[in-house]
């Protein structure tokens, strides 16, 4: 079996419910985006908030991505750095309880954390304190991490540490591994665009956008930024929502149509595309089919809150997946 290794920030998300875009406007958080601020915002937040409406989970991009592949029963690893508390704690904890091979560095410093607010539409925008997720570096990665996976799989917001994102991708590329990329955030894409393309053309084998991170990356809509990506690297997925995705490899292009799902909380929905996209590909299917299952993970768990798929849901998601 194929093995995948995940490379991200690792965070605890504390999802918040808030009845209307107020407190975005208070604290200037454009809509949709990922911020990087200080943790006294991040106390602030949780200080106007009812504890009530506040889900407490081990997050991060690449985290949620590598917890769905292994609860479809892959084998998988992933690399972060937490911090000696008890969020680190908890942090490794729930890694190791979902079979997830730990690969932690840990520090003094606190363990980065993100608060994402919900707004009634389900569009989530967080407001991050990367704590010691951000203190993860090319000095971390060696050799030794990859040896025995297949996969690695990257969250875009890393990429603003360009040096430990090359670092990464070249070791990754010298023992034999493909690279997967989820472009992540359009505004990290806005602010770091020319190293993601020359990262892009270079060592990237597969390339996750949503609409707004390719417009970020090619000037161009979903459709038009599908055959730009596809120029650069070998699978190209552009998320369109809930009108579905687009996937193209060299002359192929497929049109996965969204699955009908009430929408509570879209936070995950992209890593968790990922996630089923990366198991087919990792089972040896057919585009069309990793895109299927990627829609129906994404599907599931945009219907609740977090970026975890409740555990009741898992079993009929595997019997649907072997009906694909």
């Amino acid at each position: 079996m194929l093995k995948t290794l995940g490379l991200g920030n690792a965070l605890v998300d504390i999802m918040i419910t808030i009845p209307d875009d107020g407190l975005l406007e208070q604290f200037k958080l454009p809509k949709g985006s990922m911020q990087h601020v200080a943790r006294s915002l991040v106390d602030a937040i949780l200080a106007q908030t009812e504890q009530d409406n506040q889900v407490i989970t081990s997050g991060g991009s690449a985290a949620n991505a590598i917890h769905g592949l292994a609860r479809l029963g892959n084998k998988t690893a992933f690399v972060g750095k937490v911090g000696y508390d008890d969020l680190g704690n908890f942090f490794i904890g729930d890694m190791l309880a979902q079979g997830i091979e730990p690969k932690f560095f840990r520090t003094e410093t606190a363990t980065g954390t993100a608060a994402a607010l919900i707004t009634p539409d389900g569009e989530r925008t967080f407001a991050v304190f990367l704590g010691a997720a951000v203190e993860l570096s090319e000095n971390d990665i060696t050799p030794g991490l990859f040896k025995g996976f297949d996969i690695l799989h990257i969250e875009g917001y890393l990429v603003q540490n360009h040096q430990l994102i090359e670092t990464a991708v070249k070791m990754a590329k010298k023992h034999g591994l493909m690279v997967s990329l989820d472009l992540a955030s359009f505004n990290v894409v806005e602010e770091n665009l020319e190293f993601i393309k020359r990262i892009v053309k270079e060592y990237v084998d597969i390339v996750f956008a949503n609409e707004q991170e390719a417009a970020a990356f090619t000037g161009h809509s979903a459709l038009e930024a599908l055959a730009i990506f596809a120029n650069h690297c070998n699978i190209a997925i552009v998320k369109t929502g809930e009108k579905g995705s687009l996937v193209k490899q060299r002359d192929q292009v497929f049109q996965i149509d969204a699955i009908p799902s009430q929408v509570i909380d879209t936070t995950g929905a992209g890593d968790l595309y990922a996630a089923g996209f990366i198991h087919g590909l990792m089972h040896g299917m057919t585009l069309e089919k990793c895109g299927k299952i990627g829609t129906l993970l994404a599907g599931n768990v945009i219907g609740n809150l977090g970026a975890k798929i409740p555990e009741e849901k898992w079993e009929n998601i595997i019997s649907e997946i072997n009906k694909i």
